[in-house]
């Protein structure tokens, strides 16, 4: 066997291993390629036959031309004169069909290099349509893969046979720090087409990539015995999961949460400690409200049904947790539950307190938006806490805050 021959053989080997395309594929395509080399020699392939050899990839093209009189043949690529076909073999008559072996050599160096770059570039075609299929299928599923490289507005990670996937900046959670070589769960986010390549994008941030744990720690939920309904989130902050059980006798929230919070622990670690409240689902939209202020606990509720709107009243303390750090908690509630949500403090405890915008006159109107924005719409409500308290809970500056206070003061004085 010629060097030439050879080397596509060896190529076939490597054509052979490639991860996403099967066998039959792989040999349609290879026998295409050859085919049009047999055309762009002998004008036609249709007396060729090429047969591949699934197992090694050895190759065998088989030529059959008619035997024609001598003198009398009309198409040297369909018919061999009988004194050439003697050539070979000496009893043959006219008439009979002429079958020769065509060695790849044959076709010449030039030829077989740009069979070869043919089939590469094929074969490496299908790959991508392979990929794209097979993550398009997948969208919103779970992936785990490997980090390859990192770079500052993405993340390289390659799955279990060596696709590339992309995990940009903002699908990770602000806490996130991985290294070349760490393992990491994410899912498949969109999947598209660019210049021919596939493009997987992965994510951590997403409510499925939560709902997709779920179902790993929650034998339940994968199972259909409890559905998640909603899912909100705050990446890296908070999230609000409303779940609901079609079997009474299964608690939703405890299974989710599992004893002593052995299930949650587990996702609640995989998202850098993101606090995760699993709450009930319920039709009575006031009852559903308050349980998505959890962990606050709330007085009374009024829902403005057309304008979608809920007024929530609390006692003082509760207050700062309904709204939780830097608003999340109740920005999340609104989210989950569709509503506009506004917190209030009971009046009964503040009989002598004084609006807050009473001060208007003193206390600059964006001073005063800041401070309602946390909760504290009275004056009592802001004198009840300390200066680094309300130094960590608004966007507001100490000297700010000093004066503020002096001011509010003086109105109880």
């Amino acid at each position: 066997m010629s060097n030439s021959n050879i080397n596509l053989i060896d190529s076939f080997q490597e054509f052979k291993e490639f991860k996403n395309i099967d066998r039959p594929t792989v040999i349609t395509v290879l026998e295409e390629v050859f085919r049009s080399m047999i055309r762009r020699r002998f004008g036609t392939d249709e007396n060729v036959d090429v047969i591949v050899n699934p197992d090694n990839g050895d190759l065998e093209i088989w030529r059959t031309r008619v035997v024609v009189e001598d003198e009398f043949s009309e198409d040297d690529d369909l018919e061999i004169e009988l004194a050439e076909a003697r050539k070979h073999d000496e009893d043959l008559e006219v008439g009979d069909d002429f079958i020769e072996q065509i060695t790849l050599e044959s076709f010449g160096r030039r030829a077989i290099l740009a069979a070869r770059q043919t089939l590469v570039s094929k074969v490496l075609e299908l790959e991508k349509d392979e990929v794209f299929k097979k993550y398009k299928d997948r969208e919103g599923e779970l992936v785990i893969g490997e980090v390859y490289q990192i770079w500052k507005k993405e993340i390289l990670v390659l799955d279990e046979d060596g696709n590339e996937l992309i995990l940009p900046k903002s699908e990770q959670i602000p806490a996130d720090y991985f290294k070349k070589g760490d393992g990491i769960r994410a899912v498949v986010h969109k999947v598209d087409m660019m210049n021919n390549n596939p493009k997987i994008i992965i994510s951590r941030t997403a409510p499925a990539f939560l709902q997709r744990l779920f179902e790993l720690e929650v034998p339940e939920i994968f199972d259909g015995l409890i559905t998640i309904k909603k899912i909100v989130r705050e990446p890296g902050e908070r999230a609000k999961v409303a779940v609901e059980s079609y079997d009474d006798r299964i608690d939703p929230v405890g299974a989710c949460v599992g004893m002593k919070g052995s299930r949650i622990h587990g996702i609640v670690r995989e998202l850098r400690n993101e606090n995760i409240d699993v709450i009930n689902f319920t039709t009575n939209h006031s009852l559903y409200i308050a349980r998505a202020l959890s962990p606050a606990r709330i007085s009374s509720i009024k829902i403005d049904e057309e304008n979608k709107t809920a007024a929530v009243y609390l006692k003082s303390d509760q207050v700062s947790l309904a709204i939780g750090r830097g608003g999340h908690n109740i920005k999340l509630a609104g989210k989950l539950t569709g509503y506009e949500i506004d917190v209030y403090r009971e009046n009964d405890e503040f009989d002598e307190d004084v609006d807050i915008e009473e001060f208007s006159d003193e206390i600059e109107g964006w001073v005063i938006d800041e401070l309602k924005r946390v909760g504290l719409d009275s004056a009592k409500s802001v004198l009840s806490l300390s200066e680094e308290e309300l130094v960590r809970r608004t966007d507001l500056e100490e000297d700010t805050i000093k004066d503020i206070i002096r001011i509010l003061q003086a109105e109880f004085e």
